[in-house]
């Protein structure tokens, strides 16, 4: 949106042609021209909600296009864009764009986003507040590209972040056709120093969230080989809150022979769930090399153990023995409140093991939990997953578990990893909660 700079920004809403000053009149007169009061308060209404919703957002990209529209609807403006500045400050990086039409988008098809020259660069290089009244008589412009559209007037402010700057929020053509104005300054000036604010919350949220979810994959184990079965494992972190989570997964070849399997949620987003949730698994590794019980037992065992040594917040969990039989192999396991396991063929015929569930731990470690059998035949897959991967909070659970089985049979040619990586990539949930998915295949038999 700046001469010889490229697009003014990317498809927004369609909007008529700007009007100009009627013939005869100055544009310059009619920018001087005192604000009804009405419209001053309307203005500072206007302002005060569009505080509150650029601060509601903590994702960059999406706090980066709020500011641009909001600042667009203050100033009433057709076209808007912020620059973000290189770490060097002398050079845009970003163009975060709004206001163009399909058509004027496709015009200026092949052209790349403007990096600071023209009257673009004057705001880099002079980062006081500027208003021009027309674009090309000013003595910074270079021109437009082909296909640029027409545009005269321009307010550009500075956005700082921590006393530094962080980029530039350009307005272009006013609807009414007049100049930006000493008001449309004051208002924009005093978005940009909110949208710092945003921009800084939004960056310290994103840094949170990658380290808790750094943090999160260094407490969760990488699977061991188990030969002669195949195994993978992935997790993903909540899109929000930013803070850990309590999904765990552990898989292992026991000494008898059989893999033991499982996955659990710990309910809570905060280090005293990754915390449990690690203090359970290491547990559970334990007792079952220590104990050759039945799934159940274990259960009750870890139950009985996390509540004598440690506050172990609601946990459900599903924990599996897949073991040798006279042909081909036994699944057998036993929930805690847990979804159930999906058991996929290598047909890709899909089946859930819906079996009566037992409490979850840390509710009464006294109160008996069922054990369930299944036959597996060579080459099928028990997938394990948290609630995370299926829930949505406006369907059924069903409807998750339904989408989840269709996925998983359209991809049953992948391998494991990469199975479990598309099984997360495409989850059927909204993404409010962190997801685990576990994968444990039966060898074939040769």
């Amino acid at each position: 949106m700046s001469p010889g700079q490229g697009p003014a920004g990317p498809p927004g809403e369609e909007s008529p042609p700007a009007s100009r000053p009627r013939p005869g009149g100055r544009p310059e007169d009619a920018a001087r021209q005192p604000r009804p009061p009405a419209r001053a308060k309307d203005r500072l209404q206007g302002l005060l909600s569009a505080v509150l919703a650029i601060s509601g957002d903590l994702d960059l990209p999406a706090v980066l296009h709020r500011i641009v529209t909001t600042a667009m609807d203050l100033a009433d403006a057709r076209y808007g864009a912020l620059g973000v500045l290189a770490p060097s400050g002398d050079h845009l990086e970003q163009f975060v764009t709004a206001g163009l039409s399909d058509e004027e988008r496709a015009d200026l098809g092949g052209i790349g986003f403007p990096h600071g020259r023209g009257v673009l660069g004057h705001l880099i290089h002079h980062p006081e507040p500027l208003r021009v009244d027309d674009i090309p008589s000013h003595p910074a412009s270079v021109g437009f590209p082909p296909g640029h559209p027409p545009m005269r007037t321009l307010l550009g402010v500075a956005v700082t972040v921590r006393g530094e700057i962080y980029g530039d929020l350009y307005l272009s053509e006013r609807r009414d056709g007049r100049p930006f104005d000493e008001d449309d300054e004051d208002v924009v000036r005093a978005l940009a120093g909110a949208a710092g604010i945003a921009i800084e919350n939004a960056r310290l949220f994103g840094h949170v969230r990658d380290s808790a979810e750094q943090f999160q994959r260094l407490l969760l184990p990488v699977l061991p080989d188990l030969g002669p079965f195949s195994g993978a494992a992935v997790y993903r972190a909540a899109a929000e809150p930013a803070s850990v989570g309590g999904d765990w997964y552990d898989a292992v070849v026991l000494p008898d022979g059989a893999c033991a399997a499982v996955i659990g949620d710990v309910v809570g987003h905060d280090l005293h769930a990754a915390a449990a949730m690690a203090q359970a698994r290491n547990m559970l590794r334990a007792l079952l090399y220590d104990r050759r019980s039945p799934p159940s037992s274990v259960l009750t065992q870890l139950d009985h153990t996390v509540h004598a040594l440690t506050d172990l917040p609601v946990t459900t969990a599903c924990l599996a023995r897949i073991e040798p039989a006279a042909e081909g192999w036994t699944l057998h396991w036993s929930t805690a409140g847990h979804l159930p396991p999906l058991v996929l063929g290598p047909d890709g015929r899909t089946r859930y093991l819906h079996a009566e569930p037992g409490v979850p731990l840390g509710v009464d470690p006294d109160i008996h939990r069922p054990d369930h059998t299944h036959p597996l035949s060579a080459g099928d897959t028990v997938l394990f997953f948290t609630d995370g991967l299926v829930e949505r909070s406006d369907h059924p659970i069903d409807d998750g578990l339904a989408a989840l089985a269709r996925l998983a049979a359209a991809h049953v040619g992948l391998p494991l990893d990469e199975l479990v990586r598309t099984l997360a990539d495409h989850h059927p949930s909204d993404g409010h909660d962190d997801m685990a998915v576990l994968a444990v295949r039966t060898p074939a038999q040769g």
